[in-house]
C-alpha cells in the first residue's frame, strides 16, 4: 500500500491511496489554506477504506513544480511518516544515527 499526497496546488490537497499500482480510494479538499487539511485527510481516507497507516508500505509526494509552502508542507508530513513508520518516501529510505 502506497500513500501520494499532492499539494503542489496551494489550495487543493489530494491524497491517494494505491495498492499494486492501482489506485484504492482517493479524496480531495479545496481550502483557502489548502496545507492545514492534510494530515486529516489522510486519515479521513485511510479510515474510508478500511487501512491503517501501519499498513503503508511508501509514500510518494508531489516534488514541483508548484506552490512552494504547499509543496514543502507535504514533504514534511511525507518525511515525518517515513520516518515515523520505517518506510520509504519517494523510493527511498530516511536513515538516521541518532543518539539517544
Amino acid at each position: 500500500m502506497v500513500l501520494h499526497i499532492n499539494t503542489k496546488d496551494r489550495k487543493q490537497i489530494t491524497v491517494t491511496l494505491k495498492k499494486n499500482g492501482e489506485v484504492v480510494g482517493s479524496l480531495s479538499e479545496e481550502n483557502e489554506y489548502g496545507s492545514q487539511v492534510l494530515l486529516p485527510l489522510i486519515i479521513k481516507l485511510l479510515r474510508t477504506t478500511n487501512y491503517e497507516l501501519r499498513t503503508l508500505k511508501g509514500i510518494e509526494v508531489e516534488t514541483g513544480p508548484g506552490s512552494f509552502t504547499g509543496l514543502r508542507v507535504g514533504v514534511s508530513v511525507a518525511n515525518a511518516l517515513g520516518f515515523s513508520l520505517g518506510i520509504p518516501v519517494n523510493g527511498k529510505k530516511l536513515e538516521t544515527d541518532l543518539v539517544y
